[in-house]
């Protein structure tokens, strides 16, 4: 009957506007549950495997799903209860790729593999590398040295010994896998898997190389050149092209990729392309004013520093910070100046101390006149 067929968005567990993809991941997620080879005998989840098979093949294709979503099932099905959408247990699960390969080892027929005999390229090398804070903005070049699969210079990769070569594998006529067909109650599925002959390689080597023992690539010790920019920073990766590990069937190598780490200065911290530092003065050079000798990245510069600094004041170095890593331009030092209070003074130096405060007034004090000011209301 058919007002006991159940509605297609509540069968694939969705929404009424669901995408496309949504539809489709649904899809795949409730045919894996109720497929049959995972629930043999089990005539429920038979049943459920074809009520999903039928909603999916409405809701996939736009014109019937436009009309199940303004007529119902009699838009689809003008017999409404013959079969709905007219499954017949040959469903074309062509276009959906491999979506069963996780539970049957390669999926159904229709879905793509990958010929293993087909150029791959080789694996990437992740490492890091430490450098000093003044090699990270002005660059340098460092020796690192990798262990990494290369290419068997013997057998030139094809893993064979001298005057010899490989065997297309009988069983799976060197693809790889080889299928399995299986009748259900929905009709014939084939699922694939690794060919157990060839090992999934799709050939078979009777003589393999001696010293690579058949794979067609060395481990070997490397030690390699790399330049690193100026402007890097910490946590950066750079990447040089074909130094990773080998490839297969002749496909090219793969890249060596270094993180960067940055060790911390004792003076200087980065903001972008900004370097930040502080400096203490006296309490002479912060009244009088004074000539500084400042520390930058590129030694030290002279810097005029005004009469009356306060303490927290920070002044800019122009051009004296990062290289930018593009090349265009530094940035700049900023320069922050504390007051440091002198300790351990002698009885002489307190009483030119104490005569000196004496002469000193409020007027002297702009923000301790404005704190006791703002603190009688």
């Amino acid at each position: 009957m058919a007002e006991q067929k159940r509605d297609y968005y509540e069968v694939l567990g969705i929404s009424k506007g669901a995408s496309e993809d949504e539809i489709k991941k649904a899809y795949k997620k409730m045919a894996r549950k109720y497929h049959p080879d995972l629930n043999p005998d089990n005539k429920e989840a038979e049943e459920k495997f074809k009520e999903v098979n039928e909603a999916y093949e409405v809701l996939s294709d736009p014109d019937k799903k436009a009309r199940y979503d303004q007529y119902g099932h009699a838009g689809v099905d003008p017999n409404f209860g013959a079969g709905g959408a007219g499954f017949d247990g040959n469903f074309d699960f062509g276009d959906l790729g491999d979506i069963f390969g996780s539970f049957f080892g390669g999926g159904f027929g229709g879905g793509r593999r990958t010929n293993p005999n087909a150029p791959q390229r080789g694996e990437s090398i992740r490492m890091s590398l430490a450098i000093s804070f003044e090699e990270a903005a002005f660059g340098c070049e460092k020796s690192v040295t990798v262990d990494r699969m290369e290419q068997c210079t013997t057998c030139h990769g094809s893993g064979c010994a001298a005057g010899t070569t490989p065997e297309v594998c009988p069983d799976c006529h060197g693809t790889g896998t080889v299928q399995v067909r299986r009748q259900t109650p929905m009709g014939v599925f084939a699922t694939s898997s690794p060919c157990t002959r060839c090992g999934g390689k799709g050939r078979i080597i009777h003589q393999p190389c001696k010293d690579c023992h058949g794979t067609g690539s060395v481990r070997k010790r490397k030690t390699i050149q790399a330049t690193i920019p100026a402007g890097i920073d910490n946590g950066q990766t750079i990447s040089i092209r074909g130094q990773g590990h080998a490839g297969v069937n002749g496909g090219p190598a793969g890249d060596l990729l270094i993180t960067i780490t940055v060790r911390p200065h004792e003076l200087f911290r980065r903001e972008g392309t900004s370097v930040l530092c502080e400096a203490p003065i006296t309490f002479a050079q912060a009244v009088l004013g004074a000539e500084l000798e400042i520390p930058t990245i590129d030694g030290k510069v002279k810097y005029t520093l005004p009469e009356g600094t306060q303490s927290g004041t920070t002044f800019r170095l122009k051009g004296k910070g990062i290289p930018s890593i593009n090349g265009h331009g530094r940035g700049d030092q900023y320069v922050t100046v504390y007051i440091e209070t002198p300790r351990n003074l002698n009885k002489e130096q307190k009483e030119a101390l104490k005569k000196f405060a004496e002469t000193m007034g409020d007027n002297n004090y702009e923000e301790r006149k404005k704190f006791f000011k703002k603190n009688k209301k």
